[in-house]
């Protein structure tokens, strides 16, 4: 169950971040506002916009959640074989680190891995603590979070439109990804890290929330076959798509004042009652077929599959490669998701292929080879 839920979540990590590869201006369109734009007009923009509300911060979040159920999963073995924890965790995650500084100079903006690493090496040692400890520290995490968006939100509502006084800046940008080479792009990400590492700053507070979120869900037995996984389930079903999809249509209904709130407060508990939805799904399939045989091998292959993903896009969307987002902008939203959707399959195809043959994907293998005494 657990790598078929992997499986979806790195899919939707992808049903968003397609968004950003074919918007003009790229992974800088996400700090300008330029992607992920609302429109309810013609039938082609209000299938888009649905689109991206189903997958907006909902596969993060999920991505993010299961994270934290695998540490759990890792400390657990680890105490039942004697070994030191945090010992060798550390240097995982060092190498995680490392793994998504790569990621992000060369391949993608947005990265998610840097900030896993660092927050992973946090929730490690709290896993050492008492329950209390972790509950306690869950909530303030929360508590800040929601402080913090509170705030920059309503610092969004309350600012002046300043749309145009750097228009200048914004063509030079969109006419770097649509026709600069890749050795532009990655100075260009280089000169900018601060800013394009903005995300996992102001989500911190959420990102640990979701690592603890995971630790308690596995250890509630969420994710087991019997009765008390089965009423988890569907109890995070209820509350999360119960409570999460109404306020989230009501951010989305707000326009661009809300984009924080919606991808970083609703999108969450969307994503807990997308956990449970699908796990109820998958302990209903009686004969596994071929989706979930090629959403398991995504999902134990997830590492290699989110960034083979983003190196797909970046050659089929950037300026360097095919050159499709200035080419198809504008074509109109049906070829993203079209994108989207090929990407996917080639995503089920090269993990289901590549899992024949090996038993780790080609990231994890190296992992593995790199830690190895």
């Amino acid at each position: 169950m657990l790598d078929v839920l992997r499986g979806v979540a790195i899919l939707g990590t992808l049903m968003t971040n397609v968004w950003i590869f074919t918007t003009p201006g790229g992974e800088w369109g996400v700090l300008t506002g330029e992607v992920g734009e609302q429109r309810w007009g013609s039938l082609a923009e209000t299938v888009s916009t649905v689109f991206q509300l189903l997958a907006n911060g909902k596969g993060l979040a999920m991505l993010t959640v299961l994270f934290g159920v695998g540490l759990a999963i890792q400390y657990d073995s680890a105490v039942r074989h004697g070994r030191p924890w945090p010992g060798r965790y550390r240097l995982r995650a060092l190498f995680l680190f490392a793994e998504g500084t790569v990621h992000f100079v060369l391949v993608f903006a947005w990265d998610v891995l840097m900030g896993y690493a660092v927050v992973s090496l946090l929730v490690a040692w709290l896993l050492t603590r008492g329950e209390r400890s972790r509950r306690r520290l869950q909530r303030w995490a929360a508590g800040l979070h929601l402080l913090l968006m509170t705030l920059l939100t309503a610092a969004l509502v309350t600012s002046e439109d300043s749309a145009g006084s750097d228009s200048s800046t914004s063509s030079e940008v969109v006419d770097l990804y649509a026709h600069g080479s890749y050795l532009d792009q990655v100075l260009f990400r280089l000169e900018n890290a601060l800013a394009l590492r903005a995300e996992p700053l102001l989500s911190f507070g959420l990102l640990l929330f979701l690592f603890l979120l995971g630790v308690r869900l596995h250890r509630a037995g969420a994710f087991g076959s019997d009765g008390t996984g089965r009423r988890l389930r569907t109890r995070m079903t209820a509350w999360g798509l119960g409570l999460g999809v109404p306020l989230s249509a009501l951010a989305a209904a707000c326009g661009t004042d809300l984009v924080l709130v919606n991808r970083y407060v609703t999108a969450p508990l969307v994503a807990v009652g997308y956990l449970g939805l699908i796990g109820i799904l998958v302990e209903r399939t009686r004969r596994p077929g071929p989706l979930t045989a090629g959403l398991t091998a995504v999902g134990r292959t997830a590492l290699s599959c989110y960034v083979l993903q983003n190196v797909l896009c970046a050659l089929l969307a950037y300026g360097f490669g095919a050159g499709l987002a200035a080419r198809f902008a504008d074509s109109g939203p049906w070829w993203v998701m079209g994108l989207w959707a090929a990407v996917c399959l080639v995503l089920v195809a090269f993990a289901v292929l590549w899992l024949r043959r090996h038993d780790h994907g080609p990231l994890e293998a190296l992992q593995r080879h790199a830690l190895r005494r």
